[in-house]
């Protein structure tokens, strides 16, 4: 657990001209009573390609530390342009504000810094010799990059672990190193195996079927052909029980038409009788009437 917490930073001056000091206004809280001082410092990124381009722009002492939140101004001059390449004075850059205890660094904000021209005809057409007087600098105070350390305070209880704890039943699993691949590689050991064997395996020779009866031979043409002809035989069986019964249904539907015939022809008959008995008795009564 850090002793010391930075709670916020704002940039006084922003933007502003190239040459001119950086302030900042840094707020940070204090846990326990500390018995050094706390350095901070601005350090100005000269170079994207090289550290050798860094700068130191102040560096301040911040002391004895009262417990609770404290406030201050932090002022630091502008980065020497004898240390900076020609190249690297205008476009993006960094600055990093740190904070030390006892020589362990523990908080570092990291700014990007744009600099350019303030007016749009020269930063169109830059001058090949920049003019400082005309650059102006604007740090992203919105989208800071803040780093924290654990380090030692003034107690040995506040020291980080400098190692991992022991695990002893790390040393009992099965590194997995050497477990890695080993499936895959039983797979490709296996269709490599598959392979060969299909190599060396004469074409057109079929595979005997393990467990399969022998079919070859006298005896098995012997059952097919009487299977075949039991086959025949009940084939023959049916198709002959199927004709006798078309036929007996052919028989039956004679026989069912003989008497509808013969129903229709008694049904006349009768009707037949009727009508004659009708007509007698008709002629009769004429005969009576007379």
């Amino acid at each position: 657990m850090s002793v010391v917490s930075l709670l916020g930073v704002k940039i006084l001056n922003n933007p502003a001209p190239f040459d001119a000091k950086y302030q900042f206004e840094i707020t940070f809280e204090c846990l326990e009573p500390l018995q050094k001082d706390l350095e901070w410092k601005l350090t100005y990124v000269g170079s994207a390609t090289s550290s050798e381009h860094d700068q130191e722009l102040d560096s301040l002492l911040v002391g004895p530390i009262p417990v609770g939140v404290n406030k201050f101004i932090f002022e630091a001059d502008s980065p020497d342009l004898k240390r900076i390449p020609t190249s690297e004075i205008l476009g993006v850059t960094v600055i990093l504000l740190s904070c030390s205890y006892d020589d362990r660094e523990f908080v570092r904000v990291g700014y990007y810094v744009n600099n350019e021209y303030d007016n749009e005809e020269m930063n169109d057409d830059p001058p090949a010799k920049p003019v400082i007087e005309k650059v102006r600098r604007n740090v992203l105070a919105e989208k800071p990059r803040v780093t924290r350390f654990a380090i030692k305070w003034d107690t040995e209880d506040s020291a980080p672990a400098e190692f991992p704890p022991e695990q002893p039943e790390a040393d009992t699993v099965e590194d997995d190193g050497t477990t890695y691949g080993a499936e895959e590689a039983e797979l490709e050991a296996a269709e490599v195996e598959a392979e060969a064997t299909e190599a060396v395996k004469p074409d057109g020779e079929d595979e005997e079927m393990g467990g399969a009866e022998d079919t070859s031979g006298p005896a098995a043409v012997k059952a097919d052909d009487q299977e075949s002809d039991a086959g025949s035989e009940d084939l023959e069986a049916e198709s002959s029980g199927s004709e006798d019964e078309e036929i007996e249904e052919e028989e039956g539907e004679n026989e069912g038409n003989e008497d509808m015939e013969m129903d229709e022809d008694g049904e006349t008959a009768a009707q037949t009788a009727g009508k004659e008995s009708s007509m007698q008795g008709q002629h009769q009564g004429e005969v009576m009437v007379h």
